[in-house]
């Protein structure tokens, strides 16, 4: 049965997916675009502000786990904060906030179909391919306001759909010459404010323009289904954690991306 546009069966799946899609550098805004497309399903049937709205609630349920999930790491963070961290944060979390906040919108309009979708995990791919060939010379503590700017940008282009703040990020810092290790380390950091950030001003926007009581039963089975997956897919940090390269993330994007090529080639 329907849900606010959307069944209840679709809006578990697609939870689901969120999670391990966002613990790794694969891009879940691309998944959540993607895979109903590759499924067949009437997505573009489905009215825009629900599909914005029910995006909201997915990163609303993977936020609240990556801050149970990553609490050891938050609270490691707040017993060694100083200024060159907190100027490090700031830097990061800055480009993508005024992008974000100015220029969201037109981006998803212009960015958020499937073939631009593709061509980001593709450009994703090619970055992290790149920059993982790069020299490991550098850990965590020793980031500079340099880096942190380094990784507000590349936060900023994250906001185009299928380049993914993961992924990109974690290229950021492999070019910067970090290790994979210190690299990921450094992602997971920046990334908890703008996710925080950017649900929080979704939220705001979404509870300004009001739900239908059908639609919050889809938004809770969603925030539900991200939570529970995002929750048990922590040790997925781990694969990218454990000094390993990035190429086999880059080759699943750049399959999913020609999945999604051929197929618009042959409609």
């Amino acid at each position: 049965m329907s849900d606010g546009g959307l069944p209840s069966r679709r809006a578990i799946a697609l939870g689901l997916i969120q999670g391990p899609a966002e613990l790794l550098p694969v891009s879940s805004s691309a998944h959540i675009v993607l895979v109903p497309w590759l499924a067949g399903w009437d997505w573009e049937a489905i009215d825009p502000e629900v599909r914005k709205s029910f995006e909201v609630a997915l990163h609303t349920g993977a936020a609240a786990a990556l801050l149970i999930g990553q609490r050891r790491l938050i609270a490691e963070e707040l017993r060694s904060f100083d200024l060159r961290r907190a100027l490090l944060l700031l830097l990061s979390f800055a480009p993508a906030a005024a992008v974000g906040y100015g220029f969201e919108r037109q981006i998803e309009e212009r960015l958020g179909g499937p073939r631009a979708t593709a061509y980001g995990l593709l450009a994703g791919a090619a970055l992290m391919l790149v920059a993982d060939r790069r020299e490991q010379l550098r850990g965590r503590g020793e980031a500079t306001p340099l880096d942190g700017l380094a990784l507000g940008v590349a936060q900023a282009a994250a906001l185009a759909p299928g380049v993914s703040r993961n992924g990109v990020t974690l290229a950021a810092a492999r070019w910067r010459r970090f290790s994979r290790t210190q690299a990921n380390l450094l992602s997971r950091t920046i990334a908890l404010p703008i996710i925080v950030g950017a649900t929080g001003l979704k939220g705001a926007r979404l509870a300004k323009r009001g739900t239908t009581p059908a639609l919050r039963r889809t938004l809770a089975v969603g925030i539900g289904a991200s939570f529970a997956s995002t929750l048990a897919s922590q040790r997925l940090i781990g694969l990218v954690e454990r000094d390993r390269a990035l190429w086999p993330y880059a080759a699943y994007r750049a399959g999913l991306a020609g999945a999604v090529l051929w197929k618009l080639r042959r409609s």
